[in-house]
């Protein structure tokens, strides 16, 4: 016991963690939400008091990142990474390996450091989930299931008698079963937390929200706190997304919610029922801290929010997630509890998927080898401890991403393109400077670390310039 409260002090210093006992993890897990999405921010008009406190009461990392996904659904990509703590390129085959039981998934770890673990809702991750935790509830599927009239829409002046409205139960999705899903979801956390409460054992508690994933849908309360005047265009709102014509980013099913070309009736529309899906979860993410403070285990209790990746709802003319832009790379992170630091917020550009690791490291786990994501507990002690030199996402063939300091190079390698943007001056993403011969030895470089954090991380894309995009020389991992 004298060891693990040893360990506290160490982390945080002065902000000595009172309890000896292995703290308890609940991570909460939401969908599509993107970085801008939290109200404490003051990035948006949306609505999120309950992540407000926990933004009071924690850390932030403004610049957590998806690293990518090998398929059209980001969510299954950035899910199987969190859950094996492997990198994009390697987490299909460390997937295979959990299922085989040749390797241990993040809860089966904390299972074998004495934890009880517990989940509810969105899984999305090729594992029967009753293989890998002690008690689960209400597992949900990728997305629920939509209806025809939900995209392509919505058009002015349409019939509202017979348009597709987000709190009309007779279409299905998330009011499918009685009760909407994310109110199911809290139910469960609930209820987890009651039956811990009377454990001596730690619990993790993973509950993933399917919401705002769409179809985006909430009580019609929660639609009328934002009216459609109120709500902003991006800045960098577009009719069509940049090189639609050259098959940059693919026009798949995400896209086709909204109407081409975009109209900014239609994005205010989608934007207002993606804020009413973040408040209408953010509500129930109040009910499950509440049964928290209730249950006497929240002075034990780390808490780690965080989405899966971020979304557009209309930045660049796009609607999906399938994109190397910042609204869709990134999402909220937040760290809450005993010995956190409130009210704070860290810049240093880290992966989501960093959450499994720093779990591991809160209950003194040896992190596996085929875990390649970090703890962010060296940055909560020391912001200068920076886990990466620099953050790298892939999207299929089709897109490569690299950040270093405030430079991001994105490159198409199909249509044999690249843009550079200087997110210190640019965090729109609205000035590309790739084709300026001021900045061509920029790009030259950014390109040469780009090709080197491919190869690190077994990209299966042999070269930027390779003459087949989607198939590699390589072992595909």
């Amino acid at each position: 016991m004298k060891n693990s409260l040893t360990f506290f002090v160490l982390l945080f210093g002065l902000n000595i963690y009172a309890q000896t006992e292995k703290p308890n993890i609940l991570f909460i897990f939401s969908d599509d939400q993107t970085f801008e999405t939290i109200g404490a921010n003051g990035q948006t008009i949306v609505e999120t008091p309950n992540l407000d406190k926990l933004t009071k009461s924690g850390t932030t990392f403004t610049h957590a990142y998806n690293q990518g996904s090998w398929a059209g659904a980001v969510c299954i990509a950035s899910r199987s990474m969190i859950i094996s703590g492997a990198s994009v390129w390697n987490a299909q085959n460390t997937i295979k390996d959990i299922k085989a039981k040749k390797k241990r998934s993040w809860p089966e770890l904390m299972q074998e450091a004495g934890y009880t673990t517990y989940m509810s809702g969105k899984w999305h991750v090729p594992i029967p989930v009753n293989s890998v935790f002690n008690v689960v509830k209400n597992v949900r599927a990728g997305m629920p299931k939509s209806v025809k009239k939900a995209y392509n829409r919505p058009v002015q002046g349409e019939n509202q008698d017979t348009a597709w409205l987000p709190w009309d139960t007779k279409n299905g999705g998330f009011w499918q079963g009685g009760a909407h899903w994310s109110e199911v979801l809290a139910d469960d956390g609930v209820e987890f937390i009651k039956n811990a409460a009377s454990e001596d054992k730690p619990f993790f508690m993973y509950l993933a929200f399917n919401a705002p994933h769409d179809p985006r849908q909430a009580p019609k309360e929660y639609i009328d706190k934002y009216a459609l005047d109120s709500i902003k265009l991006p800045e960098n709102y577009q009719d069509l997304y940049p090189d639609m014509g050259d098959n940059a980013i693919p026009k798949i099913r995400d896209e086709r919610l909204a109407p081409f070309p975009r109209t900014p009736y239609a994005i205010k529309v989608h934007r207002q029922e993606y804020y009413a899906s973040i408040t209408y979860m953010d509500a129930q993410i109040g009910r499950i801290l509440e049964a928290l403070e209730a249950s006497g285990k929240a002075d034990n209790t780390i808490i780690i929010f965080t989405s899966d990746h971020g979304l557009a709802v209309g930045h660049h003319g796009l609607v999906g997630k399938q994109n190397m832009y910042e609204h869709s790379v990134r999402a909220p992170f937040i760290i809450s509890g005993p010995g956190i630091k409130a009210d704070h917020k860290i810049e240093t550009p880290i992966y989501l998927q960093d959450a499994m690791a720093t779990s591991l490291e809160l209950a003194k786990i040896s992190k596996p080898e085929y875990v390649t994501f970090q703890s962010v507990l060296p940055l909560l002690q020391n912001e200068k401890n920076n886990p990466y030199e620099s953050i790298y996402s892939a999207y299929l063939g089709t897109q490569r991403m690299l950040i270093k300091d405030h430079w991001k190079l994105i490159v198409y390698p199909k249509i044999k393109k690249k843009k550079l943007f200087n997110l210190l001056k640019d965090k729109f993403e609205m000035n590309d400077l790739a084709n300026s011969a001021e900045y061509n030895d920029k790009v030259i470089e950014m390109t040469h670390l780009l090709e080197a954090k491919m190869d690190k991380n077994n990209d299966p894309m042999t070269s930027l310039e390779a003459a087949d995009y989607s198939v590699s020389k390589k072992t595909k991992h």
